[in-house]
């Protein structure tokens, strides 16, 4: 865990990150395998798991807080409340989204409130979009082959 995490934290430096790292799909699939205090956090909105999917891991591993609301799109003005009531300050956090935008602001805006553990999954659930502008085609959980759950 420790191999995965140290890794995690020197690509956040590589990077300047406002956060403690960054880690692929890949290790953020196998430190939540190897550690189930680890916290998945699904920034997607709730239509965007019940139409796409989400991972297959530990249900007490994979907490839904919703950066943006559907429909509209608006910022989730209750974001930090909602991810106080799943996440403890010192919890390893690895932020998810579709395709690793909303994570990072995420990670970015818990770790400026004190979550000192708080990681960005690169690629997100989907991925980047292909030539033709469809996901889970050029990267991401998905196209990892990691478990995942479709809807």
């Amino acid at each position: 865990m420790n191999t995965i995490l140290d890794t995690g934290r020197r690509r956040g430096a590589e990077a300047q990150l406002p956060y403690a790292g960054a880690l692929t799909p890949q290790e953020s699939h196998a430190l939540l395998q190897a550690d189930a205090k680890v916290k998945l956090i699904d920034v997607r909105t709730d239509a965007e798991r019940d139409w796409i999917g989400k991972p297959q891991i530990a249900p007490n591993q994979q907490f839904a807080v919703q950066w943006t609301l559907y429909p509209g799109g608006k910022p989730n003005p209750d974001f930090l409340a909602q991810l106080s009531q799943v996440a403890g300050k010192d919890d390893v956090l690895l932020f998810l989204c579709r395709g690793a935008v909303r994570s990072k602001g995420a990670a970015k805006l818990a770790a400026e409130h004190g979550y000192t553990n708080s990681f960005d999954v690169l690629e997100g659930f989907e991925g980047a979009k292909d030539a033709e502008g469809h996901r889970k085609n050029v990267d991401g959980w998905c196209k990892a082959g990691l478990p995942w759950i479709g809807a």
